[in-house]
């Protein structure tokens, strides 16, 4: 399928900021870690988004498209979404970037799938996983396992989590005209995006049971 140019630099200034936004919460919730090694593992990752975050960086500055220009229209959506979802302690934060961060891989890995190339391959590569995965499942386990109230809690955090996020992207498409069509031609109609958003709460499903949630 033919891209536009205008939906594809609003795909990648929208992951752009997204991987900036990770690397500012990823720096900040480290310095709330209950441990050294904690506070090491969350700046690892932090480090490794923000080399993400210049890939797309190096790519939109070759196609002629400053990075600020191409992150902007999406400043106030990302922030809001990360405003009414700041975490109260360091587990709720862990829980927001394990599952907050795994609902943007699945929906940018399903946009991928129809970008042409070398932007589809790009995308990828920025999704490759940091490494909070397995770290977050073991400290969240070690956690729940101690007392139920923190597993209710947490619980009910991370449906709240999908529910925002989900609002926010609807609002983000509807925003964008570019976009829009981008996801409508990829996706085949609006009952393609409908299937998508599904496949997004079965993954996020598959997440809180990983952490014990579910």
């Amino acid at each position: 399928m033919t891209v536009s140019r205008a939906a594809l630099v609003d795909l990648l200034g929208a992951l752009a900021y997204g991987e900036l936004s990770a690397f500012d919460r990823l720096a900040e919730d480290a310095r709330t870690a209950p441990t050294l090694a904690s506070r090491a593992a969350l700046a690892k990752m932090a480090g490794a988004e923000i080399g993400h975050f210049r890939l797309l960086e190096e790519y939109l500055t070759g196609e002629g498209v400053p990075v600020e220009q191409a992150m902007a229209p999406f400043v106030k959506a990302l922030d809001g979404y990360h405003a009414s979802t700041a975490p109260h302690d360091w587990l709720e934060a862990l829980v927001k970037v394990y599952l907050g961060d795994g609902l943007a891989v699945d929906f940018y890995r399903a946009v991928a799938g129809f970008l042409p190339e070398p932007s589809g391959s790009l995308v990828r590569q920025v999704l490759a996983d940091t490494g909070h995965s397995a770290f977050a499942e073991r400290e969240v386990a070690a956690a729940i396992a101690e007392n139920r109230q923190v597993r209710d809690r947490l619980a009910l955090w991370g449906r709240r989590l999908l529910a925002d996020a989900i609002t926010q992207a609807q609002y983000v498409v509807a925003e964008r005209e570019d976009l829009a069509e981008l996801f409508v031609s990829g996706f085949g109609d609006l009952s393609g995006i409908a299937v998508l958003f599904k496949q997004l709460q079965k993954q996020h499903s598959r997440r809180m049971s990983a952490l014990g949630l579910a």
